[in-house]
């Protein structure tokens, strides 16, 4: 099944709160954010956020998609 990724909000205050000295910029967070947004392809809404964990290297705090149907691209 492919799902449209229209918004994703990853958990980077886990991160900062062991890291503090390798905070991400803004513009950094933005790009991992925009690398998330698009169509993927998944068996369903878990694997979805594995896909979507995995390809970041982030975990995910809230995922907002649209599921395509055929011929919806």
């Amino acid at each position: 099944m492919k799902y449209n990724v229209t918004e994703v909000e990853f958990d980077f205050d886990d991160w900062y709160q062991r890291n503090w000295d390798n905070r991400l910029t803004f513009d950094e967070e933005i790009e991992v954010r925009d690398l998330a947004l698009g169509v993927w392809e998944a068996d369903d809404e878990d694997d979805l956020i594995e896909e979507v964990t995995a390809a970041s290297g982030w975990c995910i705090k809230s995922i907002d998609y649209d599921i395509q149907l055929k011929g919806d691209f």
